[in-house]
């Protein structure tokens, strides 16, 4: 049992991101809701996104799980311009240097793994 509540927190610890707090703060921004509540229920409804995300990498590698990540981010994208059109187009650019941040990161690694 230590080792599941050591390896929970290890995950909920890697999980923890600055886009996510960047896309609450926006979200509460352009809802007027309390962050704390755009948090908290957005956490709720990404349980089993997050399980169905590890799955597919389980199942189909890392292009699986990005696939399924960016259509994620693209569907938030759609919900977010019924809420603010200028939310929707930053949540569209995220998932944009997303794509390009995981691009660059391959490269790098390679490089520096060669060197």
């Amino acid at each position: 049992m230590a080792d599941l509540v050591l390896i929970g927190l290890a995950f909920g610890l890697f999980i923890v991101c600055p886009r996510m707090a960047g896309m609450a703060y926006a979200i509460s921004k352009a809802t007027k809701i309390s962050l704390i509540k755009v948090a908290i229920v957005g956490t709720i409804f990404s349980l089993p996104l997050t399980i169905a995300m590890v799955l597919i990498f389980k199942r189909f590698g890392l292009p699986g799980a990005l696939g399924f990540c960016i259509l994620t981010d693209f569907g938030a994208a759609l919900l977010m311009r019924e809420i603010s059109l200028e939310a929707g187009i930053e949540t569209f650019i995220i998932a944009l240097f997303v794509l390009l941040g995981v691009k660059v990161a391959s490269i790098v690694s390679t490089f520096l793994h060669r060197a």
